[in-house]
């Protein structure tokens, strides 16, 4: 197939891009490398199957015809949204029905990346596809939270009016190689924190939770859910759930590292717990992680051990 990727320089966008090359198909990657970095794919420089251009989906454009259209274009790390937040809802809005135009103009397949921050600071535990949220709508998180939850009706939208074949992957904590040092995520922070000797940031009491998902892990429920016939969201992640000093803990014990914690504020808004139902993904796509935190935190220490050894130059 010949398959365009947005956000294609992004952590998972990159990843994603080489999952596709391996089955052979030919890719379009975009982005305008406002949060993405074209490093994540200096390694396709000769391939001749991957094509990249360097663009921003708020304006129309054509890619010429497409079989299928990934749209992962969206900052997605909080220091990122909130910098950039009205960005984050013009590519959310703009972004999403110039890319749904693309699909369906070429007749072409199509999956948004939203996340789970449309369940908010949830009321429902764990969170089901069925779960309405619980978000803020005008707090500094909203232009994120709101941003994906604008796509996903937009994306039904043209599904129901032009039978566009649309899906809905709700992708929560993710990590892995590419996971941008600084970008204020857990596992980058506090690896990166570690491997420099530096304390571990924990905001609040560090018992707020997540699950974490490894990348490769994701990618594959992604590819499966593309290749469904469900155009209802479907969650996408790992449902083992850690409080933040787990989470802490575990990093120390793959870095080897003695850093202490340092506890300050939870900014506002900051979800108290988060795990995600996955008996959908289960049960339409055979789909469940494999990849546990310890195995995946090694799996992620040479990279950021790189990263590392560069910010301390």
């Amino acid at each position: 197939m010949r398959v365009l990727v947005t956000g294609a320089a992004g952590f998972l966008g990159s990843h994603l891009v080489d999952r596709l090359l391996r089955e052979g198909d030919e890719l379009l990657g975009v982005d305008n490398l406002s949060t993405g970095d074209e490093e994540n794919l200096a390694h396709l420089k000769s391939d001749p199957r991957f094509h990249f251009e360097r663009r921003d989906i708020c304006h129309p454009f054509d890619p010429g015809p497409v079989d299928y259209v990934f749209n992962f274009a969206s900052p997605a790390s909080p220091p990122e949204y909130l910098r950039l937040g009205i960005e984050t809802l013009r590519v959310g809005s703009l972004g999403v029905e110039n890319t749904l135009q693309i699909a369906l103009r070429h007749h072409a397949g199509y999956l948004q990346a939203s996340t789970s921050e449309c369940y908010g600071d949830p009321l429902e535990h764990p969170q089901t596809e069925s779960y309405w949220g619980n978000v803020n709508p005008v707090g500094p998180r909203s232009v994120y939270d709101e941003s994906k939850r604008f796509a996903e009706a937009m994306v039904m939208a043209y599904q129901r009016t032009h039978g566009v074949n649309t899906h809905l992957v709700r992708i929560f904590n993710t990590y892995g190689p590419r996971l941008r040092p600084g970008d204020g995520r857990v596992i980058s922070n506090f690896m990166m924190q570690a491997l420099c000797g530096e304390p571990l940031t924990v905001y609040g009491d560090g018992s707020q939770t997540r699950s974490f998902c490894y990348v490769d892990d994701l990618i594959e429920g992604i590819v499966r859910l593309a290749r469904s016939d469900e155009h209802l969201p479907v969650n996408i992640g790992n449902p083992e759930e850690y409080t933040i000093r787990q989470c802490a803990q575990a990093v120390l014990e793959a870095t080897g590292a003695q850093s202490e914690l340092r506890f300050v504020d939870l900014p506002e808004d900051d979800p108290t717990r988060r795990q995600p139902d996955i008996a959908k993904a289960r049960e339409l796509l055979g789909w469940a992680p494999r990849i546990g935190l310890k195995d995946g935190l090694q799996r992620s220490l040479e990279y950021f051990q790189r990263k590392a050894a560069v910010a301390q130059r």
